[in-house]
């Protein structure tokens, strides 16, 4: 589980060695067929993403999840028009914690690393953001305990959802 929030590929052979790719293509078959019974939304997610757009917020997903995994995602949880980018481990060479896939982001975005925070739930999403110059944002809802992200020194730690939209006071302009 330590190694959640890299590619996949990356974590198989961090496992497996020389049987990585036997290993990926067992998780992928394995995913493929299972994804749609597992997937779940965290409870707050879309009413914060609503309120964060209403407030003018520009938003991007940068994961380290192939197109297709996200794609059957959005298909799952229809998000994505919340969205105006999305960035995964197809559209770069680097992944997190390199901060080229968060660079990306902010070109697409057209803004600078000191309007954007980056929001995550991984240390690599910690290291990313730091590495970008960004702001960095941590959320205590997903695999990681608050405990082993907050040693990465977010400037931020989240506990719900709504927290987030105190980073977009209403009448602000978004980043």
């Amino acid at each position: 589980m330590a190694n959640v929030g890299q590619p996949l590929m990356k974590q198989m052979e961090l496992l497996g060695g020389d049987r990585a790719r036997e290993l990926y293509d067992s998780y992928r078959e394995f995913n493929h067929a299972k994804h749609d019974e597992y997937i779940r939304t965290y409870p707050g997610i879309n009413e914060l993403l609503e309120q964060l757009r209403a407030r003018g917020a520009k938003l991007a997903v940068v994961t380290s999840k192939s197109r297709h995994s996200v794609d059957m995602a959005f298909q799952n949880i229809p998000i994505k028009h919340y969205f105006d980018t999305v960035i995964t481990t197809d559209d770069t060479d680097n992944h997190k914690p390199h901060p080229q896939p968060l660079q990306l982001a902010m070109r697409r975005l057209d803004v600078m690393p000191d309007e954007s925070v980056y929001i995550g739930d991984s240390p690599f999403d910690m290291q990313a953001g730091h590495a970008a110059g960004m702001a960095t944002a941590a959320v205590g809802w997903g695999m990681f305990t608050p405990v082993r992200l907050k040693e990465l020194e977010p400037d931020f730690f989240f506990e719900k959802p709504d927290e987030i939209l105190g980073l977009c006071p209403e009448g602000s302009p978004g980043q």
